[in-house]
């Protein structure tokens, strides 16, 4: 049986995304991302699913992580992400007067904790929010979190898609230390890769002349600086395209004159929310 562990506890948003990418995996839970990072660099025969960004918060901060172990992508996920209200069975709206959970979660649906009037407490996950509402057996505190967090610890959905914004969803990467790749096909590509520029003079602005001339797609360029610096910095980068693509090839080795590191991450089908 393969092994995926995620961050947070039974019912967060990364279990229900893990259980969407694979049901029959055994799924375990870690304290912290690096738990995750350094269990998946030891066993090779497990993965991690972990989020990267939110649509509406941005990024999630596990660039320094990606940068340190460098685990291959195999692939990326877009969970949808719907915030329910979670009480004590039997509570009703009218009775709670306490709301926790993740601090995103929490400003994600400010405009329904302002309107029912509840003070709000910032907790370090979502789940561990609603285990922690299912043991204090208090109708007045309720939690922020998923169906599947009402599910696990016995909770009734008060009220459920209580966020501010539709059509919220995290991506996902799915990554392990073994490097895995689709062939190149008539499919949509992801690659994705880290680099850390030549100290000179206008660096950027010419390692990236050659997506231009051979017409390759940035979809995501961000700068990071290294641990203990602020005048060190590496980019991590994704592109329309696969790394087999000739086209891509030619801009990857134009960047690579600029480069003292480089290290492609990994190539991946695109997820087909990307095109919604």
């Amino acid at each position: 049986m393969s092994k995926i562990f995620f961050q947070g506890t039974f019912g967060a948003y990364s279990h229900l995304a893990a259980l969407s990418v694979d049901s029959k995996a055994q799924i375990i839970p870690c304290k912290t991302f690096d738990e995750c990072f350094l269990n998946a660099s030891k066993d090779a025969s497990s993965k991690i699913i972990i989020p990267e960004s939110n649509r509406i918060t941005g990024n999630i901060g596990i660039e320094y992580l990606i940068f340190e172990y460098r685990l291959n992508i195999y692939a990326e996920y877009f969970q949808k992400i719907e915030h329910n209200l979670l009480g004590i069975p039997g509570a009703k709206i009218s009775e709670i007067k306490d709301v926790y959970s993740h601090g995103q979660a929490l400003s994600q649906c400010s405009n329904f904790i302002k309107s029912n009037n509840l003070t709000e407490h910032v907790r370090a996950d979502t789940a561990g929010s609603a285990e922690m509402i299912s043991k204090s057996k208090d109708k007045t505190k309720a939690a922020i979190a998923s169906s599947l967090s009402a599910k696990t610890y016995n909770l009734d959905i008060i009220e459920n898609n209580i966020e501010n914004e539709k059509g919220n969803s995290t991506r996902f990467l799915i990554m392990g230390k073994n490097i895995s790749q689709p062939e190149f096909g008539e499919k949509k590509y992801i690659t994705s890769f880290l680099f850390k520029l030549k100290s000179k003079p206008a660096a950027l602005y010419q390692s990236l002349g050659g997506f231009a001339i051979n017409g390759v797609n940035l979809t995501k360029l961000q700068s990071y600086p290294e641990k203990n610096s602020f005048d060190s910095y590496f980019f991590l980068c994704d592109l329309d395209g696969h790394i087999e693509d000739p086209k891509v090839q030619k801009s990857l080795e134009e960047l690579g004159l600029h480069c003292q590191d480089f290290h492609v991450l990994g190539v991946f089908e695109a997820d087909k929310l990307r095109e919604k």
